[in-house]
């Protein structure tokens, strides 16, 4: 490992002479006569430990050394103590704007000088190794957290597997809803801010969606699998897939997770992904802003699955007719707000096959 460096910067010779016999046996002293050369011997070393500083020197002065270190944020990296001359005016208020450590005076005590410098550079070698120890431990929070929501969405994508797998569904509807989810949500967070949607939001609202339809698991393979158009009561049944779906969630939930912001969406998107603006949905019959935001963007993304899809009891529509299905009002009344996310977004949904690869869901 290398020796540390302390850096004495003065036009002055004999100062540069003392103040180097008084650190030279415990680390390697540097010297610069001026400004300009302080600069250069500071570009790139990681081994300066603290920085001796006179304030007037020709072609650059103390302060002019100090606006450099301010530039390339390297303040709060080294330590500089100022020595100014009793003559100076108002240079230790300018100096501390500056972030200086310390601010002494010519004449100076060797030993005083010692004794402070020393102090110094121990506090800042405490708040280094505290910022690196912070720093890994933040990374291994990191760490496990993301290993936590790796196995988290494997159950989900598990969990949601089931019902796909119930309802003969290809292993891609989970990925689309939830490439759908994202890039309307994307679109909602960039030119619609009333919301306040987050990043962060965005992704737990895109992993939620995922979960929409946990509830088929308890709708009968008769009904489920029917391959013609269900009967109204027979439609009753399957309305409560949304209800189903928040029952099995209410189960795993947890005193940790009452107030936990991804069950909220979860509990939101299963029950509600079904409701319209108008009031003409279900299983509550809400209204406009009544559904959740989540629940609203969930719900054109499964519409719009729905009709580019095969089922057991249709064929596939084109992209653009499922588009203008939806546009019209054929599959329920949605909000403008989210209208206009959908036909932002209508491109990416009409190439989901490519643009899909672009995206980690993880």
């Amino acid at each position: 490992m290398d020796k540390q460096q302390i850096l004495i910067v003065d036009d002055e010779e004999v100062n540069r002479e003392i103040l180097g016999w008084v650190f030279q046996s415990e680390y390697e002293v540097l010297q610069a006569e001026n400004g300009q050369e302080a600069v250069e011997k500071i570009k790139g070393n990681e081994n300066i430990v603290l920085i001796l500083l006179d304030v007037i020197m020709p072609v650059l002065d103390g302060f002019g050394v100090l606006e450099y270190m301010r530039t390339h944020d390297l303040s709060d990296k080294i330590p500089v103590v100022l020595i100014t001359g009793e003559t100076v005016e108002n240079s230790e208020d300018q100096a501390y704007s500056y972030g200086v450590a310390d601010v002494m005076h010519k004449p100076f005590f060797p030993h005083i000088v010692k004794r402070r410098a020393e102090n110094i550079i121990e506090l800042y070698q405490n708040k280094k190794n505290m910022e690196m120890r912070l720093k890994e431990q933040e990374e291994a929070i990191m760490a496990q957290n993301k290993k936590i929501r790796e196995s988290n969405e494997f159950m989900i994508d598990a969990l949601s597997s089931v019902v796909e797998f119930r309802s003969l569904e290809t292993g891609e509807h989970i990925k689309r809803i939830k490439y759908f989810t994202r890039i309307m949500l994307k679109y909602l967070m960039k030119y619609f801010p009333k919301y306040g949607l987050t990043s962060a939001q965005v992704d737990e609202i895109s992993r939620a969606a995922a979960l929409h339809d946990i509830g088929k698991i308890g709708i009968p393979d008769a009904i489920l699998l029917k391959p013609g158009r269900l009967t109204p009561e027979e439609f009753e049944v399957m309305k409560t897939h949304t209800t189903i779906g928040c029952d099995i969630l209410e189960k795993f939930r947890s005193e940790q997770t009452d107030e936990d912001e991804f069950y909220r969406y979860c509990y939101e998107i299963c029950r509600y992904h079904h409701e319209r603006w108008d009031g003409k949905g279900y299983p509550d019959h809400l209204a406009g802003d009544e559904i959740p935001i989540s629940a609203q963007i969930v719900a054109v993304a499964d519409v719009y699955d729905a009709l580019v899809s095969p089922r057991v009891y249709k064929s596939a529509y084109a992209n653009n007719i499922a588009y203008d299905m939806i546009m019209n009002g054929e599959c329920g009344q949605f909000s403008s707000d989210v209208m206009e996310c959908f036909a932002l977004a209508k491109e990416d949904f009409f190439n989901i096959v490519e643009v899909i690869k672009m995206f980690d869901f993880s």
